[in-house]
Order: structure tokens, then C-alpha cells, then sequence
């Protein structure tokens, strides 16, 4: 490991280069730029998830740590990691103060892979708006996490309003093994319809919204979300055939025991994921996820989110003069 302290970007830039070379093979194939957007208490967090995903994705990992924008005097900190203890790829950990901060790009573009996708994950509350941070604008595919926010489910409506293609959520990859569970009841339905469907989950659950707007956007119904205070996380989809059948998912642990009429209960597998695994699922895909913009429109009841431009223009606020409300919504100012 290589630490720069009160350094520039141009130093940072010459260091990494000359780490790649005596590192040798072991910094070639990268397979894409992962720009992590986290603050200083989750910087380990976030490089303990990197270093699971890039086991199945090589890639240079920069991390924007921002922090004390109004402070008189600009600097930049920087650690650079070739191999070793974050996997096969290359880390950058930048760490800016001052107004320095707001215009973190100055010191990120020049560390990106040539030639290769960039991805953006906000590690925390995600943006208001992600045009208002180039750092979002310059992504191929831009990850949040609806869950990080203080109204996890307002946060989620204000993806689907500021929804360009290329976005996802982690509220919509940890409902993945929910998905493939439901879908696989299918299976053995006979052409039977579905006529309703019921979700039970707490009210500030993101990822029942998103089931109840995948139900709604594949089955063209209503779902019902039936609140929960018992359970910390969606506990069950239930849905009933025109034929009379029901067919109920329940959570229990780390499995899920699926009911259907007139058959025996069957458990089935249903582990909550690391991070690491579920940044690895949307590292699988860097073209538009069109079935989550469908849920995701769907949730929030505004259509035709995948027909929207998929790049956007940077448009520039300053985040240390936005109203304070800003933090009382969940929203990352810097």
C-alpha cells in the first residue's frame, strides 16, 4: 500500500502507475472503473463488498470520501492498494477536503480505466438528484441504495422521478431469490391466473414496494401491502389463482417454506446475501435493467421510465449552500 497525504491528483495518477508496474500481471484485465461515493465511517465496509465483487470482477476501485466543504484550505489524501488484501483488482481511497470535495471528477477522471464501463455506487443515502453529481453523470450504470435513506420508500419513489436508464438499487437485488422463488411457483400453476396478490411487509420496506411493482408490471394487478410491525423485513407474497389456489411464500430465518393448495409445504432456500454478493449481481449486468425500471415505475406509478435518455447533464449545485432539509430526507449532501 501506497499513502499520500496533502498530495495532488497528478502525484496520485504517477503512484498508481508505478504501483501497476511492480505489481506486474496482477494489474492487467480490469473489467470496468467502480466509483464508490461513501463517507469516512463505512470506508471499510465498502472495500470489504469491493473486494467479494471483484473476485468475480476485476476492477479499479475509487473511493470519494468528501468531508468538511467549507473548511479554508483544499486538500487530498490518498491510499493506493495493487492486489493484496482488496482481491485482484486496484484501489484508489481519495479522501477530499475543502471545496476540493465538490468537485471531486478533477481528481477521479484521470484515474479511470480507458476503455472500460464505469459504474457508480453510492454507498449511504442516495442523491436527490444523481445529474447534480458528475460522478453519477459520467456512470454507465449508477447503483444506490434506497434502503440507507431516512424514508426508504420515499427514497425509492425519488429513483423512479430522477430515473435515467442505467440506474438500479440494492432494494431491488436483494429481492432477486424472492423473485426467482415466485417465479418458479409458475412452474406447476397450469395456466392458472393469478387474480391477487398480498405482500406482507413493514411499511417502510423498499423492497415489498418493489415486489408489489414487479407483481404489478408482470401479472397486471393490484397487489395488496398488508403492514407489518412484527417482522423487520418483507415476510410473505401470497397470490390466488382463479382456480381457487393459493400459493404463499413465507420468510423463516434463512428459509422460506412455500404453501400451495392441496399440496405439502416445501422449504426452500432463502439467505440474506452479503453486500459484497448482491454488488456482484449488478456488476453481472452494465447494460439497462429494463424488468426493474418496469417495477420501479410501477411502485411508484409513473410509466414509461425505460423510454427516458439514458445520459444526463451534469447540472452543478453547491451542496453546503442547499436547505438544510436536505439531510432530514435522506439525501447525501457531500
Amino acid at each position: 500500500m501506497i499513502g499520500l497525504w496533502d498530495t495532488t491528483g497528478n502525484e496520485v495518477v504517477k503512484a498508481l502507475a508505478a504501483e501497476r508496474r511492480s505489481a506486474g500481471g496482477v494489474a492487467s484485465g480490469m473489467a470496468l472503473t467502480l466509483i464508490v461515493v461513501v463517507d469516512e465511517a463505512h470506508v471499510r465496509e465498502a472495500e470489504a463488498a469491493v473486494t467479494i465483487a471483484s473476485a468475480a470482477h476485476p476492477c479499479r476501485m475509487v473511493v470519494v470520501v468528501r468531508s468538511d466543504v467549507e473548511r479554508d484550505r483544499n486538500r487530498l489524501d490518498a491510499e493506493i492498494v495493487v492486489g493484496g488484501r482488496l482481491g485482484p483488482g486496484e484501489a484508489v481511497v481519495t479522501r477530499m477536503y475543502g471545496r476540493l470535495a465538490l468537485h471531486a471528477e478533477s481528481v477521479v477522471m484521470p484515474l479511470l480505466v480507458p476503455d472500460v464501463p464505469v459504474v457508480t455506487w453510492w454507498h449511504g443515502a442516495p442523491p436527490a438528484e444523481i445529474a447534480n453529481d458528475f460522478l453519477g453523470v459520467v456512470a454507465d450504470r449508477r447503483i444506490t441504495d434506497a434502503a440507507q435513506a431516512t424514508d426508504p420508500v420515499e427514497a425509492l419513489r425519488q429513483r423512479a422521478r430522477d430515473y435515467a436508464p442505467g440506474d438500479t438499487d440494492l432494494a431491488w437485488t436483494r429481492i432477486t431469490p424472492w423473485r426467482t422463488l415466485v417465479a418458479g411457483a409458475f412452474d406447476t400453476t397450469e395456466g392458472n391466473r393469478v387474480t391477487s396478490a398480498t405482500v406482507v411487509a413493514p411499511h417502510t420496506d423498499p423492497t415489498a414496494a418493489l415486489m408489489i411493482g414487479w407483481l404489478k408490471s408482470r401479472l397486471g394487478l393490484n397487489p395488496q401491502w398488508q403492514h407489518t410491525s412484527d417482522f423487520p423485513r418483507m415476510r410473505s407474497v401470497e397470490l390466488r389463482c382463479a382456480n381457487g389456489d393459493e400459493l404463499v411464500l413465507t420468510r423463516e430465518d434463512s428459509l422460506a417454506t412455500f404453501r400451495r393448495t392441496g399440496q405439502a409445504d416445501r422449504n426452500l432456500p432463502l439467505v440474506r446475501r452479503p453486500l459484497g454478493d448482491e454488488l456482484a449481481e449488478e456488476l453481472r449486468r452494465l447494460d439497462p435493467d429494463q424488468i426493474y425500471a418496469d417495477a420501479l415505475g410501477a411502485a411508484a406509478g409513473i410509466s414509461g421510465l425505460d423510454t427516458r435518455p439514458s445520459q444526463r447533464v451534469h447540472v452543478w449545485k453547491d451542496p453546503s449552500k442547499q436547505p438544510s432539509t436536505a439531510a432530514a430526507q435522506g439525501v447525501a449532501t457531500a
